[in-house]
């Protein structure tokens, strides 16, 4: 088969990857996309009880709402919030449903490379297709092990898989804490879902530490403390690997998304109203199990023990699996795992600003031709990830491989603001605060352009 009869497969059926097939199927090409779940928006799914602080209008991609409109479907209201499983029910699975079979569920990619050619090999590279290694599973969690192997070819690979599946570990080096996988029951990596009688039973009367200190931690305090007005004796211990400063809480009000504003207020108010206390400067290094119930104990890199807690919430961040990918030619930073020309204006050891540079094809490119990483993933390690940057990059990925550069390097975005910038996101510099901090980016936004248009600072 010509390699221009060949499908571009796509690894993922979440928002991105579903809004790149119906941007390929503008465009005129086959998409094929293979999904590991049992459905659309697997991943949503762990986390349909978390209302999202995007608001509809940033939510549905427009060539996927195109496709969508013959079929009588019509867009919710444009400025309110789904939950996570809102999202999933009014557009993510009706998504799926009008690509048809061009979405294959219970397909987990295992590999990814050129057909006859691992990575080291160059004759004739660019001019063979992928083959993409499928193990066909029955699509419940973890899969069938003995399910079905296959070989896809691909004209392309864009890897629109997340990174929901790789949590961080609660190490401050990046690696499980000592203790860590031993007090497994006593441990999660997701906000919980505290509708679910069970899992409120798990957290009412007890003493939980939230390890984080983004919009997933914010929720969680601001979860538990309303949770504390009916249980007495639940408490949080938000454990930050930082400092309590003034834009530990976010932008508040000068946050441009205005829902993601409120999550930091709550938590502050979680905070000041005594149903969760902060402890700063704190990097795990070991969890111990006092005997007969007694609760975990954490351990800090400086010799800190604090007190027992009953439960552990680590949200410290996602991380991209790139495990099968290994006989590609992929250009990353190795520090973020992101894209060369990407990570630099995610990088948040060198700023925490809410404005991201617009970017598309160019930013995304990889050593391996038509290979791209996209939504979630292509942050690597970075936050702060929003389903229109997603969108905005399928786009222009689609014009490129339809031969349409001038539309692929016309990228325009306008992205909101947190209200929160200046200093590393990482750790707080010595002798700076927020007093001192001229504001960086934090005007008003720019419509930027990639391919001689401004650039934001940060």
């Amino acid at each position: 088969m010509s390699e221009q009869h060949l499908p571009v497969v796509v690894i993922g059926a979440g928002p991105a990857g579903l809004a790149a097939a119906a941007h390929l199927v503008e465009r005129g090409l086959e998409p094929l996309v293979l999904e590991a779940g049992p459905s659309a928006g697997t991943a949503v799914r762990e986390w349909a009880h978390v209302r999202l602080f995007s608001t509809w209008a940033e939510l549905v991609d427009p060539a996927a709402e195109k496709l969508l409109a013959p079929t009588g479907w019509t867009a919710p209201a444009g400025n309110t919030y789904p939950t996570g499983g809102g999202w999933v029910a009014a557009y993510l699975q009706p998504l799926a449903d009008v690509l048809g079979d061009r979405v294959r569920f219970g397909a987990r990619v295992t590999g990814v490379s050129r057909a006859g050619r691992d990575r080291v090999v160059d004759a004739g590279r660019d001019e063979r297709p992928f083959t993409v290694h499928t193990l066909w599973t029955d699509g419940s969690e973890g899969g069938s092990e003995g399910g079905r192997e296959e070989r896809v070819l691909a004209r392309a690979v864009i890897d629109a898989s997340g990174t929901w599946s790789t949590p961080n570990p609660l190490g401050g080096d990046g690696l499980p804490a000592l203790g860590e996988r031993a007090a497994a029951d006593r441990i999660v990596y997701r906000v919980p879902d505290l509708t679910d009688p069970a899992v409120r039973a798990r957290y009412a009367g007890k003493r939980t530490a939230v390890v984080g200190s983004g919009a997933s931690a914010f929720t969680t305090l601001a979860l538990l403390a309303d949770l504390a007005k009916d249980e007495p004796g639940t408490h949080a211990v938000w454990i930050l690997r930082r400092g309590l400063t003034g834009s530990t809480f976010g932008g508040g009000e000068a946050d441009q998304l205005p829902a993601r504003g409120a999550l930091g207020l709550r938590a502050k108010a979680a905070v000041e109203a005594g149903r969760a206390s902060a402890v700063t400067g704190f990097r795990t290094e070991a969890v111990e199990r006092r005997p007969e119930g007694g609760g975990l104990v954490l351990v800090g890199d400086d010799g800190r023990r604090l007190d027992p807690v009953d439960e552990v919430v680590v949200l410290t961040g996602l991380r991209p699996d790139l495990s099968f990918l290994g006989e590609l030619r992929l250009g990353l930073d190795e520090r973020l795992q992101a894209p060369l020309e990407l990570a630099p204006l995610i990088d948040p050891n060198v700023h925490s600003c809410g404005t991201v540079y617009p970017h598309g094809v160019n930013e995304l490119a990889h050593p391996e031709k038509d290979v791209y990483l996209v939504g979630m993933k292509s942050y690597g390690r970075a936050p702060t990830f929003l389903a229109m940057t997603g969108y905005e990059q399928v786009r222009s990925v689609a014009a490129a491989l339809a031969g349409d550069r001038e539309a692929a390097e016309r990228v325009e975005l306008t992205l909101p603001e947190t209200g929160v910038c200046g200093g590393a996101g990482l750790f707080d510099e010595p002798g700076t605060s927020d007093e001192e901090s001229d504001g960086g980016c934090c005007g008003a936004p720019t419509v930027l352009r990639i391919g001689g248009g401004p650039a934001a600072s940060c």
